[in-house]
């Protein structure tokens, strides 16, 4: 190091100033891009340790400078960057994203001990470990998680994975990054299908060379958990069957009143109503109000003249009823409304016709599925 610069420097820390300080940090700072390559073991480590000395009193200005500056450095002392890693986000975010100092240790500290932008720098760094990405995880935060499934060279634990699958059910947004990451094992994109969108569904097909029928018999599995657990809600099914026909009779089974039977928990008597407005058989109707995409759903109410009206809010209430979702996604509400707003009412008769003929309604929903796809 030049006498002139090591002199300078001295006579800087002497300076108790703000503006004393942040000169000498600024002093250090070119120092170290000028001559980084260039400087001793020892003079490196006197420059670094002057840095220590100042930099919590000198600006922001001057740190966020220090963190872009020496984010990609490997040689850098860890307690400077440990401090620098732990400052406002907007300085410590080159750090968090860049630095090799920087350990797991460190940054599961950062993680339970800083914001929620400290959280978010960490899931986009490149290589986090899978003790890192659990940690991310439990922060339980969805906007840290789905950061986290957007860094593919993040590693992932296979038990992190599957716990990840599971909220998916529930969480959407976890959905579409869950199945482009490239760890996501065959087995567990496959029972992604029983909740995932129509497209992510064809996404799943292609991606891992699902056989169609597979995807059938995993819906199916699904379609059966749903019908169980709603079965489970219906105690005496004669008597709402006998109510259900008496208010047909009287003419009083109206859209309103079957938006009003499942919004006060009347499972048994809104399946009761849908089969008889329908003509389909109960069994038939728990398949089609629980199948997890929601198109048979529209086709049915459309059929029956339900307006849009009631049938947003059915679609709701039947989102909301299942185990395996809390709230409808918004983005899967668009598009079953746009299913529903582009069928006419006797193309969906003719399709429930169908239906009741072939006591099923996926043959006839799968040319449906496969525009949906296409213009979803």
């Amino acid at each position: 190091m030049l006498e002139v610069e090591q002199g300078n420097l001295y006579r800087l820390a002497r300076e108790r100033s703000e503006r004393g300080r942040t000169e000498l940090a600024d002093a250090v700072s070119d120092i170290f891009r000028e001559k980084g390559a260039k400087l001793s073991e020892r003079e490196r480590a006197h420059v670094f340790g002057i840095l220590q000395v100042v930099i919590g009193d000198v600006e922001k200005r001057m740190r966020r400078r220090l963190s872009i500056q020496l984010a990609s450095a490997p040689d850098v002392p860890h307690d400077l960057i440990a401090f620098l890693a732990n400052d406002d986000i907007d300085i410590a975010f080159p750090i968090l994203t860049r630095s090799p100092v920087l350990v797991d240790k460190d940054l599961i500290e950062v993680i339970w001990h800083r914001t929620l932008e400290h959280q978010l720098a960490v899931a986009t760094r490149p290589g986090i470990s899978e003790d890192v990405s659990q940690t991310l995880v439990e922060t339980k935060d969805e906007r840290v998680i789905r950061g986290l499934l957007e860094n593919h060279d993040a590693r992932i634990s296979k038990a992190t994975m599957s716990y990840l699958v599971e909220q998916s059910k529930r969480v959407d947004s976890f959905q579409e990054p869950l199945l482009r990451r490239q760890d996501l094992g065959v087995d567990q994109a496959k029972r992604m299908i029983a909740w995932v969108s129509a497209t992510l569904r064809q996404y799943v097909i292609d991606k891992f060379d699902v056989d169609p029928a597979e995807v059938d018999a995993v819906l199916e599995q699904a379609a059966v958990k749903e019908m169980d657990s709603a079965a489970a809600e219906i105690r005496v099914p004669s008597r709402s069957a006998e109510l259900a026909e008496l208010l047909q009779n009287k003419g009083e089974a109206t859209p309103e009143l079957l938006y009003l039977a499942l919004r006060d928990g009347e499972v048994a008597l809104f399946v009761s109503l849908f089969a008889r407005m329908t003509g389909l058989s109960e069994p038939l109707i728990l398949r089609v109000v629980f199948d997890p995409a929601g198109d048979a759903l529209a086709v049915a109410c459309k059929a029956v003249g339900i307006g849009k009206g009631y049938f947003t809010s059915i679609l709701a209430l039947t989102r909301r009823a299942r185990p395996s979702q809390v709230t409808a996604a918004a983005k899967t509400v668009r598009r079953v409304l746009r299913l529903y707003d582009g069928i006419g009412e006797p193309t969906a008769r003719r399709m429930v016709d169908q239906w009741r003929f072939f006591g099923d309604f996926r043959p006839a929903m799968k040319p449906l599925e496969v525009s949906t796809a296409v213009h979803g």
